[in-house]
């Protein structure tokens, strides 16, 4: 198979395509059985490409890309565990319960963490209350 970037010279736009082989491609071409999706124009022509070299360092980078992420991974459990010991988990409540927070003044209320959609996020911190958003990685056993 080949992806090849495609130009249609009537209303100029580009889009890729895949094709068996390059001999598919010209064989397709001479039929005249590629055309373009916008304008449906068969004045089509091969962009200018430059091919993807895979490099012999690519294992190393593979590597390092998962030393990244495993170090990311035990320092985002940490915070979980740190929230999990000094925060109340509330669930889907965490809009609800934080407004109650912040509306009833209950500023000595211990800290508080759970759900909340990214429009419960929004309205929340256009309310003017303090809001985090961090990933959570669920509970792997594996660790």
């Amino acid at each position: 198979m080949i992806k090849y970037k495609l130009l249609c010279k009537n209303c100029e736009l580009t889009f890729d395509s895949w094709f068996a082989s390059s001999s598919e491609y010209d064989r397709l071409k001479k039929k005249k059985l590629i055309n373009c999706h916008n304008c449906n124009s068969q004045k089509i022509d091969k962009s200018v490409m430059s091919p993807k070299l895979i490099k012999g360092n690519l294992k190393i980078k593979e590597k390092t890309n998962l030393e990244k992420f495993t170090k990311f991974k035990k320092k985002i459990n940490d915070y979980q565990k740190f929230i999990k010991n000094n925060f109340k988990y509330v669930g889907e409540n965490f809009a609800f319960e934080a407004r109650t927070i912040h509306y009833n003044n209950k500023k000595n209320t211990e800290g508080i963490y759970g759900i909340a959609s990214k429009e419960d996020i929004r309205e929340l911190k256009e309310e003017g209350i303090d809001t985090q958003t961090i990933p959570w990685f669920k509970e792997d056993k594996n660790n």
